[in-house]
């Protein structure tokens, strides 16, 4: 392939920066950033619920009732919300794992190379790229 720049290499003989992981390293930057993401919205799920649990509670209580109380009401409002906050619990602790555990593989696989590097050492500097 040729352009304005000279001859180029086949796309395939191009490499970038980044190291190729195999292994579980593959997928240890995707979980990383999932982990991390649904660590995040599940926090976010949790304060809404503390909020509305909060208000739910407030509101119950302006009657000059206690939400502690032994009603069917009071224990029907204090538990609307439980599955949702045990949900969003077990969700939390499973993200938070899975985003250590992929920190730990993408720590220990920091410095692996692949043995077919091509890099052979020599600055370029601009006018080797012109061809001057």
């Amino acid at each position: 392939m040729e352009d304005s720049a000279g001859p180029q290499p086949p796309v395939e003989d191009q490499r970038n920066d980044h190291h190729q992981h195999t292994g579980l390293a593959r997928y240890a930057r995707p979980a990383l950033i999932a982990g991390a993401a649904i660590a995040v919205v599940c926090l976010a799920l949790l304060v809404i619920i503390f909020f509305l649990d909060s208000f739910n509670a407030t509101v119950y209580s302006v009657g000059g009732k206690n939400i502690q109380d032994d009603t069917d009401e009071a224990r029907q409002i204090r538990e609307s919300y439980a599955a949702v906050r045990a949900g969003g619990l077990v969700f939390l602790v499973a993200s938070v794992a899975t985003a250590l555990a992929a920190a730990v593989v993408l720590y220990r696989n920091r410095n692996v190379t692949n043995d077919d590097d091509t890099d052979d050492g020599d600055d370029v500097d601009f006018e080797d790229l012109a061809g001057r």
